[in-house]
């Protein structure tokens, strides 16, 4: 068996309403996903997404006429691209939703089969009034997630604080509340400073009074000596690396003590290849792994299979939804059916071979915008 083409396509979904993301001084009005297909000359499909893969064009050469199956041959390739290029890690998921389906198993069982159903957070996107808030917490809790993830504000911290403290009065100890200071990266257009480490810390200790799980992303990214002290000072778990570019920056995070809870996304950083180690030294370390998943639902999907397969301690995983402007149906339309949370809040990932994606080609076709 061989590889006989690779596919890449690119979709947009006007936003209206535009969703107005706590990361972002714009709110967007389009949703761009772009789709990638690694075909075998016997007729297999691998699908993966995330990153738009500049600078992969003209280099398919490099995959075709080789095995699908030989993925760590692929992965050093394509950790090679994606070093002089863009991120070309969606390459690696479709490789692996192929690899299922050759061998007839599920990602999450070659994995290492730890779990087929995972406890999930609900992960919000948005900054609201601390009433609207509490609501929407509310809301969740009723939805069945006992997780829920809230943003803080990038400018007046207590802001933040308000919020988090709204919906704790909202909800008592019904649920799990995690805090996302957004302070790691920048969007281009954004060029307000990140937190100091003294900010950080007052946000901390008002958020261990709120009894909330983790806070995440509270300074630079590059700052890991802010982040060693400040996991020093706190009772709270210290999150991140949601955005790193490469597998050893994870690994220095982990090393170097600057985080309880290690956040990669496989369609930013490694594949599922990459982060499989990653996570194997998120367990032998004692650092949760608990994978970034805000994109579309091919993201997710990786993200869960490689979550629920590996040994890492991943207590819950997140999923974005914040209804009305993010919903499943926004994040995931290039699917035939948008992921959903049971009653509990859990997602239980299915016996199909590979990732389990089952594209709607018609509101691919539809939505297509070009092809590399």
């Amino acid at each position: 068996m061989k590889i006989d083409r690779i596919v890449v396509s690119h979709h947009v979904l006007p936003l209206d309403p535009p969703f107005p993301a706590a990361w972002d001084t714009t709110p967007r009005t389009r949703f761009t996903v772009s789709v990638v297909r690694v075909i075998t000359d016997q007729g297999l499909e691998g699908i993966g997404s995330g990153d738009t893969m500049p600078g992969f064009a003209d280099h398919e050469h490099l995959f075709i006429g080789h095995d699908p199956r030989d993925l760590n041959r692929h992965h050093r390739v394509i950790e090679a691209l994606s070093f002089h290029y863009g991120r070309c890690w969606p390459l690696d998921l479709a490789l692996w939703d192929l690899f299922g389906k050759i061998t007839g198993q599920p990602c999450w069982r070659l994995l290492g089969g730890r779990t087929q159903r995972l406890r999930l957070y609900a992960s919000t996107g948005m900054h609201l009034p601390p009433r609207a808030t509490a609501e929407q917490v509310t809301f969740l809790c009723e939805q069945g997630f006992d997780a829920v993830k809230l943003r803080l504000s990038a400018g007046d911290w207590r802001e933040g604080i308000a919020r988090v403290t709204a919906a704790r009065t909202a909800v008592g100890d019904a649920v799990t509340l995690l805090a996302d200071a957004n302070q790691a990266w920048r969007m281009p257009w954004d060029t307000s400073s990140p937190w100091s480490l003294k900010d950080a810390l007052n946000v901390a200790r008002a958020l261990e009074d709120l009894g909330v799980y983790w806070l995440e992303e509270p300074l630079h990214r590059g700052d890991r000596a802010g982040m060693r002290a400040l996991r020093s000072t706190t009772t709270l778990r210290i999150a991140g690396g949601e955005m790193a570019r490469e597998p050893h920056d994870l690994a220095h995070l982990i090393d170097d003590g600057c985080l309880d809870v290690l956040q990669p996304d496989a369609t930013l950083v490694g594949g599922i290849t990459g982060l499989r180690r990653i996570a194997d030294h998120c367990a032998a370390k004692g650092t949760i792994f608990t994978p970034h998943t805000w994109g579309n639902g091919i993201g997710l999907l990786a993200n869960a299979h490689l979550a629920a397969g590996s040994a890492a301690d991943c207590p819950f995983l997140e999923f974005p939804y914040d209804p009305p402007c993010w919903t499943p149906e926004r994040r995931d339309y290039v699917l035939a059916e948008p992921l959903a949370h049971d009653a509990d809040g859990h997602l239980t990932l299915s016996e199909i071979p590979g990732l389990g994606i089952v594209l709607d080609e018609d509101r691919l076709a539809a939505t297509q915008i070009g092809s590399a």
